[in-house]
């Protein structure tokens, strides 16, 4: 697997650049042509957090997991355990989704991970209120959620307002 490994606000020396790429082999089993992908590593600090961030695209799906911690190198094992349980937990969805188009390689002795048939853990309903965007914007603060289901008066619809990761706020409109 190809790496592009870089630091957002901090300096990627070449212990934490091949400790990374060492990490990232364990990904190459699961895929048949490992050598046809690259992996994408951001390295962010945020205050006393590391933050790691690490996207795999290949030609059908994305792989993509996040894990921050105060020591760079224990972030480093978190998400790339999450990432392996990602591909573990969704092989049978993604062999039988993707059938010809699958790119991963799986070993007959691996165990199947037992698969949660229950994926919608809360249902919850709501009234809507017809609200405009800035009082929606301000229920959604209230409420310390990052997304607002409301009847918008001036689109006349359904609206999602969403919490963007720069801060912003973004409007999905249901017509």
């Amino acid at each position: 697997m190809k790496n592009n490994i870089r630091g957002d606000k901090i300096e990627v020396t070449k212990a934490i650049k091949e400790y990374i790429e060492s990490k990232l082999t364990r990904l190459n089993r699961y895929f048949e042509k490992p050598e046809d992908i690259t992996a994408f590593v951001i390295i962010r600090v945020r205050n006393n957090e590391q933050i790691i961030e690490v996207t795999v695209p290949t030609k059908v799906f994305t792989l993509r997991a996040e894990e921050s911690h105060k020591d760079l190198y224990a972030a480093i094992d978190l998400v790339i355990d999450k990432l392996e349980r990602q591909i573990r937990k969704n092989k049978t969805r993604l062999t039988t989704k993707y059938d010809n188009l699958i790119e991963f390689h799986f070993e007959a002795d691996e165990k199947p991970e037992e698969e949660n048939n229950s994926k919608i853990i809360k249902r919850k309903n709501i009234e809507m209120k017809p609200m405009d965007e800035e009082e929606a914007i301000l229920q959604m603060e209230l409420l310390n959620h990052d997304f607002f289901v409301f009847k918008n008066i001036d689109e006349e619809c359904v609206s999602v307002l969403y919490q963007r990761k720069d801060g912003g706020y973004g409007i999905i409109n249901v017509k």
